[in-house]
């Protein structure tokens, strides 16, 4: 029975030495190794080379954050939307958002709720959302985006948006930079 005690006494003893050495020794862990990782999965990655198939003269981005799309006055709104982002964002000739693409089988896994938020955010915003199910043919995307080629009242929209900010404002408060 004295052996049992000696013996329990002994590894309780050796386990402290341990981890007080642990301590002492002051090593951080390490970092876990970096490694490269696809940027899409196939279905994203069949959309993008379709989206750029079917409209040659937009450009097409892809994971745009909402913070690069978005901004608003308070930190508190901005939280709400800090961590989305759109699959796709196809700009104009001029760098201008003309619409956002959504596919709904990559945001199958995500709750309905956030969703449905964050199509609510974008068009508060006044943005053109496009949801897509699963991966579009060329034909779909150029039947949702010909109704923008064909239509010259799209085009004042975008330009009298712009300066829409500045309209009532005396020309004396702005300043034009390079």
């Amino acid at each position: 029975m004295v052996i049992y005690f000696l013996m329990g006494a002994l590894l309780l003893a050796l386990i402290v030495f341990l981890a007080v050495k642990n301590l002492r020794s002051g090593v951080k862990p390490h970092d876990s190794a970096l490694k490269q990782r696809a940027i899409f999965n196939i279905s994203e990655q069949l959309t993008f080379a379709r989206l750029k198939q079917a409209l040659p003269k937009y450009t097409v981005l892809a994971q745009v954050s909402f913070d690069s799309l978005l901004t608003t006055k308070f930190y508190h709104t901005r939280s709400k939307y800090r961590n989305m982002t759109a699959d796709f964002v196809v700009l104009g000739q001029q760098n201008e958002v003309i619409a956002i693409i959504v596919l709904e089988d990559y945001h199958a896994t995500k709750k309905h709720k956030d969703v449905v938020y964050q199509e609510k955010i974008l068009k508060m915003a006044g943005y053109r959302v496009f949801y897509f199910d699963g991966v579009p043919n060329l034909e779909h995307i150029k039947d949702e985006f010909r109704v923008l080629d064909d239509s010259e009242l799209f085009v004042q929209d975008i330009a009298s948006k712009k300066y829409e900010f500045y309209a009532g404002k005396p020309s004396s408060h702005l300043k034009l930079t390079n």
